[in-house]
């Protein structure tokens, strides 16, 4: 299995990624990368290491597509990117999966405009993997898409299922839509016009879902749109902060407290691990005709280590052809 691992972008770049992906070539003794951005740069931080080195080959890429250019324009202009170069190479079979922490939207443009779409997929969607009560849900859109039509929250639903039933292992996944209420009749035109379409499709669909159930392990694919989305990501993101820090800060209040933190030290790391989105690596683009991961913008090694592994089940799940299967379950109904 051959994974593009792009090089350029990110707050850590390219240590981050360079260390990240060799902790994942130890763990995987079938897997070879291919490391994109400045040769020289990738080369210099590579350990002289013959099992590494057997396993590793760069490209070298004269382009670099930043945060603060426009994608479509970066994506159409800057063929000699890594981005481009290597949904390219996916495309072409020369790689198997392509993991990024750079621009969002110069994934995204990029694997629909150079990698392309599954049949019957409007729009590619990112989702991220999130905790609640019992494991993980998936949260499908988190940003890539802002306006919708009720037939694209039905593709994400899709996709979604198709991904929690295939990498995660979930028989049958629960698929919500949230909204701000349960009843059927709540919400604005776009969810009520996409509830019946999830209703009567071949899915497990378990209606709405308000947002104080969203961690309640209500639904294992949660729908929205990508406003909606984000800022449901972004806000989860920031109350697990406040109230890891906030747990910190009373169990060292006192002298009481501290030998209750002493003593329940694994259980908060355990519950801090659950939060860390480094255990996870990135969101899966789901929709384009291949297996891409879109890492966080400050990953660390840890996390691409991590995105590199999630790559790795999306490539051995063949998700791109669950997707296009359940598409086509849902069409014909």
């Amino acid at each position: 299995m051959r994974i593009y691992v792009d090089c350029q972008g990110g707050d850590n770049a390219p240590g981050a990624q360079i260390l990240g992906a060799i902790n994942a070539l130890k763990e995987y003794d079938n897997l070879q990368l291919v490391l994109a951005g400045d040769s020289d740069k990738i080369s210099s931080l590579i350990p002289d290491d013959k099992l590494v080195l057997d396993r590793i080959s760069i490209e070298h890429c004269c382009d670099s597509i930043s945060n603060n250019e426009s994608p479509a324009l970066a994506i159409r202009q800057k063929k000699d990117s890594s981005i481009v170069k290597g949904m390219l190479g996916l495309r072409a079979g020369k790689v198997d999966g392509f993991v990024s922490s750079g621009s969002t939207g110069a994934v995204l443009l990029g694997g629909m405009l150079r990698l392309g779409r599954i049949a019957g997929i409007d729009r590619p969607a990112l989702a991220p993997l999130l905790p609640n009560g019992d494991g993980e849900f998936l949260l499908i859109d988190c940003g890539a898409n802002i306006d919708c039509k009720p037939e694209y929250l039905l593709q994400f639903a899709a996709m979604g299922e198709a991904y929690m039933r295939i990498i995660k292992g979930i028989k049958s996944p629960r698929v919500g839509l949230i909204n701000i209420g349960a009843e059927e009749e709540k919400g604005n035109a776009l969810v009520k016009d996409a509830y019946p379409l999830l209703k009567k499709s071949p899915l497990n669909f378990v209606g709405n879902v308000e947002a104080r159930d969203i961690t309640a392990d209500k639904a294992d694919v949660l729908v929205c749109d990508g406003f909606v989305g984000n800022v449901v990501l972004k806000f989860m993101e920031g109350v697990a902060k406040t109230l890891l820090t906030i747990i910190k800060k009373e169990l060292l209040s006192d002298n009481i407290s501290k030998l209750g933190a002493l003593l329940s030290k694994s259980a908060y790391k355990r519950v801090k691990k659950r939060f860390d989105y480094k255990e996870v690596g990135g969101a899966p683009l789901l929709g384009v005709q291949g297996a891409v991961v879109k890492a966080h913008g400050s990953s660390d090694a840890k996390a691409f280590t991590s995105a590199i592994r999630q790559c790795v089940k999306m490539v051995d799940g063949d998700i791109a052809n669950a997707i296009e299967d359940n598409i086509k379950s849902i069409k014909e109904v």
